[in-house]
């Protein structure tokens, strides 16, 4: 009898073993099925992601600045470009400050493949050499890029991560955030003369480097109240001539602040230009200054818009 028993518990014990492990197996497939693949188009490409990326690399402190934002920082094993960076904003100071750094610069190959990602969230301009997306993709790593040009374009990139990541909630309360913040901007400097704005990013040696129609600095200056000098011009970024920043004669000049070229700097050379130093907006001393990383398409919408508005009418503010 006791034998019986004993060999019953037995099979018992085997039944709940076996049932447990079918359980779990069946846990592990729902697990991979309950993700929904995401296809998206970017940089001229149209990819889909069938499962969740668990390890994240950045290029570019905006970029950086979304995942933090996004509650995502944890998942990021490294980051790159902090030489465009004067340290990030308070309310992302602590998750950007716990991604460990890849690179300084721009990032390369093996550095972005050796840190074990299989998810690289980079600005476009970084992309060149043998650092492309054809090269990263042949080491499984799915390449998403921040090319946004407007704010549409921020908004629909923040909302793919958000399905992406599965962070959706997230990604449309940062985006009601923003612009909620935005349109508090635009009523107060709602009926204000339109002023002049001439965006001085570094000296070329023949002129200086700007930004033209398709930069998001651009759309930047317009919700603030102003207009670009050179919104004629079909290229983001593009070198002018002293000449022609002087013909155009801007009310306000945006100074990029960054570890290359400070504020500081290309203010004294603003100063002491034959050339530039007859712009009424030297003589009045009318500059705003903006780090360059805030100049950058993501995570710094409204608050671009903000210092920019508060450069070109104080007194609103």
């Amino acid at each position: 009898m006791k034998k019986l028993f004993l060999f019953t518990v037995a099979l018992l014990l085997l039944a709940v073993i076996f049932s447990a492990g079918c359980v779990g197996s069946n846990n592990q497939d729902t697990g991979k099925s309950d993700y929904t693949p995401v296809t998206v188009e970017n940089f001229g490409r149209t990819i889909t992601i069938t499962e969740k990326p668990t390890s994240v690399a950045v290029a570019g402190p905006n970029c950086a600045e979304v995942f933090v934002a996004l509650g995502l920082s944890d998942i990021v094993v490294g980051k790159s470009c902090d030489n465009h960076c004067l340290g990030p904003l308070p309310e992302y100071a602590a998750g950007y400050n716990s991604m460990p750094e890849l690179t300084h610069g721009y990032p390369t190959l093996e550095a972005v493949v050796t840190s074990g990602c299989d998810f690289l969230y980079a600005i476009d301009w970084v992309f060149e050499g043998d650092f492309t997306v054809e090269a990263l993709e042949q080491y499984g790593i799915t390449v998403y890029v921040c090319e946004a040009t407007d704010y549409e374009g921020v908004w629909k990139e923040i909302r793919e991560l958000g399905e992406i990541f599965e962070v959706q909630d997230a990604a449309e309360a940062y985006i009601a955030s923003e612009k909620a913040r935005i349109a508090a901007v635009e009523k107060t400097v709602s009926g204000q003369d339109t002023l002049k704005v001439f965006i001085y990013d570094s000296d070329t040696g023949s002129g200086v480097y700007t930004a033209g129609a398709p930069n998001i600095e651009t759309k930047f200056i317009e919700t603030a109240g102003g207009v670009n000098i050179f919104d004629d011009l079909d290229k983001a970024w593009v070198g002018v001539s002293y000449e022609e920043i002087l013909a155009r004669n801007p009310d306000v000049i945006i100074i990029h602040d960054y570890e290359e070229a400070t504020y500081e700097e290309n203010v004294e050379a603003l100063m002491h230009d034959p050339i530039l130093s007859q712009l009424d907006a030297v003589k009045n001393k009318r500059f705003v200054r903006l780090s360059l990383e805030s100049a950058l398409p993501g995570s710094r919408t409204a608050y671009s818009i903000e210092v920019i508005a508060k450069g070109m009418y104080p007194e609103l503010f």
